[in-house]
């Protein structure tokens, strides 16, 4: 009898990985599964088994596998985790959009450069940089063409090869880093360590949020967002680039911080008025938006010790971007609020 009950409590102690509205529906059935198939019909056999027997790590990946789809919730789970989870695939879809916009950029500047489309007028001397020789060059364009593709399988509903490929597209990345703290030489293309963990890792870990119960993404508003991406932003950057005023212009994380400003800035009024349906989902996306450029903003900081002018810029649009966040976070909190759906029949896996 002891035997058993521990064997239940190591089961007990797995199933804690799930959320509570799911464990009280559901952990006693589960329970008596796992330990159900633990019988052989030998009392020596499942005497041993109950004593001495622990779940396997077959098992305990399905609880874990279960546990994050539900936390990351779609179809049939309370508003809270379904809140989390609708916003997490917003925003992995929107870096993934960052990604897909500068590898455009890329392109553009490499068939410009080189003049492979005739009609094209010469790019001016302002934007024309020495190209670094060897083999990371080609690597980056092939990974650059790959986030394209990423961005593309994702919002199609092809989740598995674009994990996979994403989970492949930023090895290079992570190659490029430990060459350079080994040897000191950073390959040029590539960016910083802040850069590797939180556009490129983190959203690929949070890319299992898009599992079998999560609602597809509206294809054609993210699918038209890539070229509308790259001529609102990019264009203007371009023109003064070409102009000669590219002193004007943010560097990167700032540029991140400034477009999460303007992107709270424009949600203010559905996220203000009490009739707009589903604001809150995007008032949380955007709160995590934010939250990730004003960490990649911070880590970006030491690089700027020398000028405290640089320093000032880089905090003030950090104090912009925590403003306009400020605005929406009301909202995002209200998507939480509300009463659980029923909870949807265990899943197989786990069970």
């Amino acid at each position: 009898m002891s035997g058993h009950l521990d064997l239940e409590q190591r089961y007990r102690r797995v199933l804690r990985l799930l959320p509570g509205w799911y464990r009280d529906k559901w952990e006693e059935d589960m329970v008596a599964a796992f330990l159900d198939s633990w019988h052989t019909g030998d009392p020596e056999d499942d005497a041993w088994a109950l004593e001495f027997g622990k779940p396997t790590w077959d098992e305990v990946a399905s609880v874990a596998g279960l546990a994050v789809r539900l936390y990351l919730g779609g179809a049939g789970a309370p508003r809270r985790y379904f809140a989390w989870g609708q916003a997490i695939r917003r925003a992995v879809l929107t870096v993934l959009l960052v990604h897909a916009v500068l590898a455009v950029d890329v392109l553009v500047f490499l068939v410009w450069r080189h003049r492979l489309v005739g009609w094209l007028p010469a790019p001016s001397w302002s934007l024309v940089t020495a190209a670094p020789g060897g083999v990371w060059p080609a690597v980056f364009y092939v990974v650059n063409i790959a986030w394209i593709a990423i961005f593309v399988l994702l919002v199609l509903g092809r989740y598995r090869a674009a994990r996979l490929l994403a989970a492949l597209a930023i090895v290079p990345d992570l190659a490029a880093l430990l060459q350079a703290q080994l040897t000191g030489i950073m390959p040029v293309p590539f960016g910083p360590w802040a850069w590797w963990v939180l556009v490129n890792f983190v959203p690929v870990l949070a890319m299992a949020a898009f599992h079998h119960d999560a609602p597809s993404a509206a294809r054609w508003p993210w699918l038209l967002a890539l070229p509308a991406g790259y001529l609102l932003v990019y264009g203007p950057l371009l023109a003064l680039q070409a102009g000669g005023n590219s002193a004007w212009l943010p560097d990167f994380s700032g540029l991140c911080c400034l477009l999460a400003a303007l992107a709270c800035l424009a949600h203010v009024p559905r996220a203000w008025s009490r009739r707009a349906a589903g604001s809150g989902v995007w008032s949380l996306t955007l709160i995590l938006l934010a939250a990730l450029a004003g960490a990649y903003r911070i880590l970006t900081l030491s690089g700027y010790l020398h000028d405290p002018h640089l320093i000032k810029v880089s905090l003030a649009e950090l104090l912009v971007l925590v403003a306009a966040a400020a605005l929406v976070a009301p909202d995002a909190a209200r998507a939480q609020a509300a009463t659980p759906a029923p909870p949807p029949q265990p899943h197989t896996m786990a069970a």
